[in-house]
């Protein structure tokens, strides 16, 4: 493996503090194989298909939940994260599979190894996607599925971090989002929807799908947003691509 990058060794040490305070605040929303702040079911979106008898990746697990609900599907799953602290999690929750110490941009791991890879709030969002997606791309195997969810451009754009909730007023410049440096500490990045499509693009990769995620009627979450608000804007992007 190479040496970390500023960004990914300042995450490291960010989620490695945060951890258990952020598996504390939120174990009761985060629920298996389902999608999000709202916590949507992968059963209702079919976002991954079948994944029985797959190499499934997912990169970013946290506490490895998803991943463990999708091997209990018949998926052979490897969970990864640049957290030691939060694989650690991983195991308490049960994961009994690979699980992997790395940031997601260098992957210990051989081309063509999965199906499948996917991430939820976990990579795409906390590594730079210009180093994440190419990544990606190299694990999957030719006609691979690639799945990650990463909050909306609306999301960040109206982040009123004063209020430190969602406005219905736009708060910075569209084009001012890719890497964002936290008060709480770590980078998160941001890409705008015609990035995405060609970042996506340019490693092989083609869109087949862009999942905006309603809240349900009775959506509850431990995260710090509205349901109203996320009934009215995309609060989430659950983007679908397939390996050529």
């Amino acid at each position: 493996m190479n040496e970390l990058s500023a960004d990914a060794a300042a995450n490291r040490a960010f989620w490695d503090g945060w951890s258990d305070e952020y598996q504390r605040l939120h174990a009761e929303t985060l629920r298996g194989a389902a999608w999000g702040i709202w916590q949507i079911p992968e059963a209702e979106l079919h976002v991954l298909g079948d994944v029985s008898g797959k190499d499934v990746l997912e990169l970013g697990c946290g506490a490895a939940r998803f991943s463990i609900a999708l091997a209990r599907l018949g998926a052979r799953c490897v969970g990864l994260d640049n957290s030691e602290r939060q694989l650690e999690h991983a195991r308490a929750e049960g994961a009994d599979f690979q699980l992997v110490h790395a940031p997601a941009d260098d992957v210990p791991l051989p081309d063509a190894s999965f199906d499948i890879v996917f991430s939820d709030h976990g990579a795409f969002s906390w590594g730079d996607p210009y180093r994440v997606t190419p990544e990606a791309a190299r694990l999957l195997r030719p006609g691979g599925l690639l799945a990650f969810n990463v909050g909306s451009p609306f999301d960040v754009l109206c982040w009123d971090e004063v209020a430190d909730a969602p406005s219905d007023r736009l708060q910075r410049s569209y084009f001012d989002t890719a890497r964002l440096e936290e008060e709480e500490g770590g980078v998160t990045f941001n890409l705008g929807y015609g990035d995405w499509v060609r970042l996506l693009r340019a490693n092989d990769l083609i869109v087949v799908d862009l999942v905006e995620p309603l809240p349900p009627a009775d959506a509850t979450t431990t995260y710090r947003r509205d349901p109203d608000w996320a009934r009215r804007w995309p609060g989430e992007c659950i983007w679908v691509a397939g390996r050529l």
